[in-house]
């Protein structure tokens, strides 16, 4: 039983770790983007998605089980907002912010 418990854990544990640094991943790049950006690709502004994704990451830190989290008494399964936040910046912000961002990450214009 004990064995199982452990596994479980520890699967718990790289889950909602990868949460985090998803959410952490997708904020940092939200933040990096010109805020002129947003509106020229036709979405919300950066400023409504930097709110979005500190939440989502402070939640997905707060669900982090012990002995890397504070999760007691946390509901965890609010986790999954933020992994779906991060999720939508990522595969429908990001692309379209990319080829305004002069620069960052953006498509190549010459070259080979």
């Amino acid at each position: 039983m004990s064995l199982i418990w452990s596994a479980q854990l520890v699967l718990f544990l790289v889950f909602y770790t990868a949460i985090f640094v998803l959410s952490a991943w997708a904020l940092v790049d939200c933040l990096r983007r010109p805020a002129g950006a947003f509106t020229a690709a036709g979405k919300r502004t950066r400023t409504f998605w930097t709110w979005v994704l500190v939440g989502a990451t402070a939640i997905a830190f707060i669900s982090i089980p012990p002995p890397l989290g504070l999760a007691l008494g946390f509901p965890s399964f609010l986790a999954l907002v933020s992994a779906a936040a991060a999720i939508i910046y990522l595969v429908d912000v990001r692309p379209a912010v990319t080829p305004y961002s002069r620069g960052r990450g953006g498509p190549s214009r010459g070259g080979w």
